[in-house]
């Protein structure tokens, strides 16, 4: 299975690129796909779209997550609503017309819908199968735990290893993920908010965090855990509210994209991406 963060690659197609032209951001986004099928289709099969959705089940636990992205966003000229209109534009006409899983599901990020997914296809006793994840986050790495998982970086342009999963996520759970509005256990909840200053922490403070954390005895009592547990809750992929697991899953064995595989062709006609239409067999 190759898993595409497609909101990553599709929001570079804009950013980097400066532009709202839907014809070329259409191309560059089909163009990428078509890369990373013929790069990793032979020992990876199918391609599954993860898509970023609204209603973030994070914001409900955790109302300040990403509060300062949106607070960024409302502050620059770029044009964000038009951004997403063209991300969202082909991302369905990709559902109705290529062989790919598109998987959206309402409350979910990408990363519950490629978390959820691994852990499916992995957690098996026998041939779990192997998958690729196609993004730069390093988020995924912690699910590298699983053995038949590997990552692909389009921004650095190569495989992204982590040799030690199990510490990369105690380490993340514990500094937290300022780019993503969660700060470290030892700081509270509105310090990105508010403009305050973390508590600072020491790589060998980290390192005697885990040390407790894996040793687990009166975890419940360090003054930490509660902000440990909030971290936890929003960092560890395997958190993914069990109802949204479902739907996840549902939503991927209630599509069969195989019908799609005559569209192709005639899309590709219809939308005039001339440059792909002798490559058509490659998307298939």
């Amino acid at each position: 299975m190759i898993i595409v963060d497609y909101s990553g690659i599709a929001l570079a197609s804009i950013i980097i690129n400066k532009t709202f032209d839907e014809q070329l951001i259409r191309h560059m986004i089909l163009n990428s796909l078509r890369m990373y099928r013929t790069k990793y289709k032979e020992d990876y099969g199918d391609m599954v779209l993860a898509v970023d959705a609204k209603n973030n089940w994070r914001k409900t636990v955790y109302p300040q997550y990403k509060a300062n992205r949106k607070k960024h966003r409302e502050e620059n000229d770029f044009d964000w609503q038009e951004c997403f209109r063209i991300l969202n534009l082909v991302r369905e006409e990709i559902a109705e017309n290529f062989p790919y899983h598109v998987i959206y599901v309402d409350g979910c990020e990408a990363d519950d819908i490629i978390g959820t997914l691994v852990y499916e296809k992995s957690d098996v006793v026998f041939n779990p199968e192997p998958i690729m994840i196609v993004s730069s986050d390093r988020d995924f790495l912690q699910l590298q735990r699983f053995p038949n998982v590997k990552q692909y970086s389009p921004l650095k342009k190569q495989e992204m290893i982590e040799k030690n999963p199990r510490v990369f996520l105690q380490n993340h759970i514990i500094r937290g993920d300022k780019g993503d509005g969660i700060p470290n256990i030892m700081s509270d909840d509105n310090v990105f908010v508010e403009g305050f200053r973390q508590t600072p922490m020491t790589q060998k403070k980290v390192d005697s965090l885990i040390e407790d954390v894996e040793e687990g005895e009166l975890l419940y009592a360090a003054s930490w855990y509660r902000n440990y547990c909030r971290n936890k809750k929003l960092i560890d992929l395997s958190e993914t509210p069990p109802e949204l697991k479902h739907a996840i899953i549902n939503k991927f064995n209630g599509q069969d994209p195989w019908h799609n595989k005559g569209k192709v062709f005639p899309y590709l006609v219809a939308k005039r991406c001339n440059n792909l239409i002798e490559s058509v067999q490659e998307f298939i």
